[in-house]
C-alpha cells in the first residue's frame, strides 16, 4: 500500500446519512442505527491537520459522505475551509439532493473540483464491501495478504477522517465506525505523513472485514442490495436497518473474475445535467476534475 502523503486526495467524511441505499456502498450508509454526523469541533481540527498537504503533489482536500450536503453545518463548514484553503485544492463528492440548491453559492465559492454521481444509473457498479476478505474461500494466507496490499482502492483512492479519528483508507474508516474497531490515529496535524510501515496495525485490524480488493462479483448500485458475508450477517443481523429491510444477499464467498468498469466517469454530460438543478455548470480542470459555475440567470425548478 501506499505512503498516505502520496494520495491525490484525503477526503473529510462529514457523515454517513445518505439520499441513496446504493448496493455495496462503500461508506456502509443504511447500516447504522443512528446516521453520524460530523460535529463543528472535529471538523476544524480535521481541517486544521491538513495544512500542508495539498502542496504535496496537487492534492485536494475533500468533503465527502454519505451526503454532505444533509450536514446542518454544511454553510459553515464550507466558510471555515474558506479560510484554510484556496478553491483549487478543495473537493466536493456529491449527490446535489434535490432540496439544497440553496447551498449553490457555497459549493461555488468554496470547491475548485467537484464530484458529481447521483447513482441513478445502471451502469455503476461497487465491490462488495461486506464480504470479509478473511471469509473468502479458496486463498491461501499468502495469496489474500497480496490482494489486500495491492488494494486498488487504497492505491487508488483516499486515506480519510471520520470523526476523532484519521485512516489510511477512506473504507477502513467507515468500517471502523460501523464495527467498532479500535484504529485509526488522532486528529493532529501532519498525520497524513506516515508511511506504509506505519499503519500495518490498522491494515490487519480493518482489511480483514472489507471485500473491496477481493477477486468477486460487482454489483449494479440502483439494485440496493449489499452482498454479506456470513459472518458479518451474524455481527450485523440485529442492528443493521438495511439487513432487517432484507435488502441483502449472503455471499457464496467463490472468487471469479469481474473486469467490468465499475462507472462512466467521464461522462460531463451526466454531471451537467446535474449541476443544472442548481444553476451551475461544470467545466473540466487540470486535475481531471470538474469547477463548478453559476448561471447569472436562475430560478430554482429550471
Amino acid at each position: 500500500m501506499r505512503h498516505l502523503a502520496d494520495a491525490c486526495t484525503i477526503q473529510i467524511d462529514t457523515t454517513n446519512q445518505c439520499i441513496n441505499r446504493c448496493s455495496n456502498c462503500h461508506h456502509l450508509c443504511g447500516h447504522h442505527e443512528k446516521p453520524y454526523f460530523m460535529t463543528m469541533d472535529q471538523f476544524r481540527r480535521a481541517a486544521d491537520s491538513l495544512e500542508g498537504y495539498p502542496a504535496i503533489g496537487k492534492g485536494i482536500v475533500g468533503v465527502i459522505g454519505g451526503e454532505p450536503l444533509l450536514h446542518n453545518d454544511f454553510a459553515e463548514q464550507c466558510e471555515y475551509l474558506r479560510s484554510m484553503f484556496p478553491p483549487e485544492e478543495l473537493g466536493l463528492w456529491s449527490c446535489f439532493p434535490k432540496g439544497k440548491e440553496h447551498y449553490r453559492e457555497d459549493i461555488v465559492s468554496t470547491f475548485g473540483n467537484i464530484f458529481i454521481n447521483s447513482h441513478e444509473r445502471n451502469d455503476i457498479l461497487h465491490c462488495p464491501t461486506l464480504v470479509a476478505s478473511g471469509e473468502v474461500r479458496g486463498l491461501e494466507d499468502w495469496h489474500r495478504d497480496y490482494i489486500v496490499d495491492k488494494c486498488w482502492l487504497q492505491e487508488s483512492w483516499s486515506p480519510s477522517i471520520v470523526g476523532d479519528r484519521a485512516y489510511f483508507c477512506e473504507t477502513a474508516g467507515c468500517l471502523g465506525l460501523l464495527l467498532g474497531i479500535d484504529g485509526g490515529w488522532a486528529v493532529e496535524p501532519g498525520w497524513w505523513k506516515r508511511a506504509t510501515k506505519e499503519f500495518t496495525d490498522d491494515i490487519n485490524k480493518h482489511c480483514h472485514f472489507c471485500g473491496v480488493a477481493m477477486p468477486l462479483m460487482k454489483r449494479i448500485s440502483t439494485e440496493g442490495i449489499d452482498d454479506i458475508s456470513p459472518a458479518m450477517f451474524e455481527r450485523l443481523k440485529d442492528t443493521s436497518p438495511k439487513i432487517k429491510a432484507g435488502k441483502y444477499q449472503i455471499h457464496d464467498l467463490i472468487p471469479c473474475n469481474d473486469n467490468r468498469q465499475m462507472a462512466t466517469y467521464k461522462d460531463v454530460d451526466y454531471r451537467n445535467g446535474i449541476a443544472k438543478r442548481y444553476g451551475m455548470f461544470l467545466s473540466q480542470n487540470d486535475k481531471k476534475y470538474l469547477t463548478p459555475h453559476l448561471f447569472k440567470k436562475w430560478e430554482k425548478g429550471e
